[in-house]
């Protein structure tokens, strides 16, 4: 499985765009509403990378739209990170998920998913050409550094993106929806001061 028969060689963003609504390099695409691409500045000097769409993304066909985008919102403007400075994409374009009755559970990727989706980010990466890439969670960190890149030991430090996505700097963070998931919990403001802290190193990095 790989979407590398869809990816249009040196494309654009919009042309890159156009062209993943007729992807179809892995099964994920059949049961999806749609494809959910990118959004934000596609020359902006910070990459945001995450896991999948989820199911208001699906619906919308916009990352980052749902309740965890609206934190990672609220974290971007505490660690003084301009919106009109961040392009916001996924690892994986399709929503993966499991029906219970009414209601669609996110399902975590698989690394055929993963893999198969990898020549759309890697497009994106060299069109954007962003000065850092900000990987949320560890199925977008594994997806560019490796399946052995752990977060709970690396989350927080700039390090370098191997080809094809660098060299170019990167740093790992958790993803928003682990914030939320510490929701009513004591755990809760040290979660995402933590996400708030790493964004702020991340800006820091851009700001050289």
């Amino acid at each position: 499985m790989s979407a590398e028969t869809w990816v249009p060689a040196g494309a654009g963003i919009d042309e890159l765009r156009a062209s993943a609504a007729g992807c179809r390099g892995c099964e994920l695409w059949e049961p999806a509403t749609q494809v959910v691409f990118s959004a934000g500045n596609p020359k902006g000097p910070m990459m945001l990378v995450g896991e999948q769409p989820g199911d208001q993304e699906d619906r919308r066909g916009i990352p980052f739209v749902g309740p965890a985008g609206q934190l990672l919102q609220r974290a971007l403007a505490e660690a003084g990170v301009a919106v009109a400075d961040v392009y916001v994409t996924n690892a994986v374009k399709h929503f993966r998920f499991t029906e219970r009755g009414k209601r669609r559970i996110h399902a975590t990727p698989q690394v055929t998913h993963i893999k198969a989706c990898r020549p759309w980010l890697e497009a994106e990466v060299a069109d954007v050409d962003p000065q850092l890439v900000v990987a949320l969670g560890a199925t977008a960190a594994k997806s560019m550094l490796g399946p052995a890149f752990r977060i709970t030991a690396q989350r927080g430090t700039v390090l370098e993106l191997p080809p094809p996505f660098g060299p170019r700097p990167v740093l790992a963070t958790i993803h928003p929806s682990a914030v939320l998931r510490t929701q009513g919990g004591p755990e809760h403001d040290a979660a995402f001061a933590g996400l708030v802290a790493d964004l702020r190193t991340a800006a820091a990095a851009v700001a050289g």
